[in-house]
């Protein structure tokens, strides 16, 4: 009896241990759980927040390079109509930004007018020198581009025309415009003429020198694979030298586009340049500084859609 109490008390005692240390533990149980609940729902709303501050980042970096990009340009021109305003606040012969703005609202609300042979808006001019532009630049790269991979080929070739470019090209776009009003007895295709001379050298020198920077060693596979020279020109030397042809196209309607204003200034019909000298016999300054922008508008849009080709062919750079 004895040893059977004895051992109900011990196991009494030690369940009751046991259910103090259970008793203990359930706080500690319910911490974990609490812990465990309280990470699921971090992660819960990190996931949910992720998102949004993805695109937040994204927002804020498309904004800084839009500003980075917009502002300078903004900034830059209205600098200028300032100096522009404030050079203008007296007076003078030179209308200021209000009377050009009033000027051009005018001339825009109604840019392609016929009202003569000579008289028409100057949406129509500038059609007309994009025109003589069109044609004479087409022509210039039909001969230029052929030329300056023949150029680059052959180092004879090259010799014998290389005096004769150096003597030409110097020459002013303008000092060829009396040789074309003599030989096509008429304006139109005279200006067409010098646009085409003025156009024909940067395709010429720019393709051959892409030509000559060809590497020896694709030239040199070709010669053991055997390949015709149409095969060599289509297949080895046209994509490696398209930048630079590219560049001699951009420089040359840069080229194109500043003198073709000056050509039918000279030749007179129908045009911008045409337009410009027009507007100063009749006095109206204000007109000619429309003429100005528009000029520099469209030089601007034909120039940065030519760098763009360049670059999307550009393969040195990918």
């Amino acid at each position: 009896m004895t040893a059977t109490a004895t051992f109900d008390g011990a196991m009494g005692s030690g369940g009751a241990a046991a259910d103090a240390r259970v008793a203990d533990l359930k706080p500690l149980r319910s911490a974990a759980d609490k812990g465990e609940a309280m990470t699921a729902v971090a992660e819960v709303e990190t996931t949910a927040v992720e998102p949004v501050v993805r695109r937040k980042g994204r927002a804020a970096a498309w904004l800084r390079a839009v500003g980075g990009a917009v502002l300078p340009p903004v900034a830059g021109l209205a600098l200028l109509v300032g100096f522009w305003y404030l050079a203008t606040l007296k007076g003078g012969g030179i209308p200021g930004p209000v009377q050009t703005w009033d000027a051009a609202v005018a001339i825009f609300s109604d840019p392609f007018y016929r009202a003569g042979p000579n008289d028409q808006g100057i949406g129509w001019n500038v059609l007309s020198s994009l025109q003589r532009v069109a044609i004479g630049f087409g022509i210039a790269a039909l001969v230029g581009i052929p030329a300056g991979f023949m150029l680059g080929r052959f180092a004879v070739l090259a010799k014998m025309m290389n005096p004769i470019i150096s003597l030409l090209r110097p020459v002013s776009p303008l000092a060829w415009l009396p040789i074309g009003l003599l030989v096509f007895q008429r304006a139109d295709p005279a200006a067409t003429w010098t646009i085409f001379i003025c156009s024909i050298w940067p395709m010429i020198l720019n393709t051959a020198q892409g030509v000559t920077r060809v590497p020896q060693d694709y030239l040199n596979v070709a010669r053991v694979l055997n390949l015709s020279e149409w095969k060599v020109f289509t297949k080895i030397l046209f994509p490696a030298v398209l930048p630079y042809m590219l560049t001699g196209i951009r420089l040359s309607i840069g080229t194109a586009w500043l003198v073709i204003v000056a050509a039918e200034m000279l030749t007179g019909g129908v045009g911008i340049g045409f337009w410009v000298w027009d507007e100063w016999n009749n006095l109206k300054v204000e007109h000619i500084i429309i003429a100005i922008f528009v000029i520099g508008t469209v030089g601007l849009i034909l120039e940065q859609a030519l760098m763009l080709a360049a670059r999307r062919f550009n393969y040195e750079d990918r």
